[in-house]
């Protein structure tokens, strides 16, 4: 009861013929079969550029090194401006 039996096979087979058509089954083949080794090359050529990738990166040169760990100074002590108030307004 698991797997798929003989018969169901033929119900299957049966379907697509009378959705397709058994002109259309050998195209809609044919480009399933294309399109799969499209797929397969371009999986392959994926997994190549990766290995290629896998190569570390250069270290970088001391100045740089300098730069990057250079302290930056402290903004969150400095004091925003104060909005300024226009004369017209008046207070009650």
């Amino acid at each position: 009861m698991g797997g798929l039996q003989p018969w169901h096979w033929i119900i299957v087979i049966a379907v697509f013929v009378l959705l397709f058509g058994a002109k259309k089954l050998p195209d809609a083949a044919r480009s399933l079969g294309k399109s799969m080794r499209i797929f397969k090359s371009e999986i392959k050529e994926m997994q190549s550029e990766s290995r290629s990738e896998e190569t570390p990166p250069a270290k970088p040169i001391a100045s740089e090194r300098a730069d990057v760990a250079a302290p930056r100074p402290d903004v969150a002590g400095q004091a925003a401006p104060a909005p300024e108030q226009s004369p017209d307004r008046h207070t009650a």
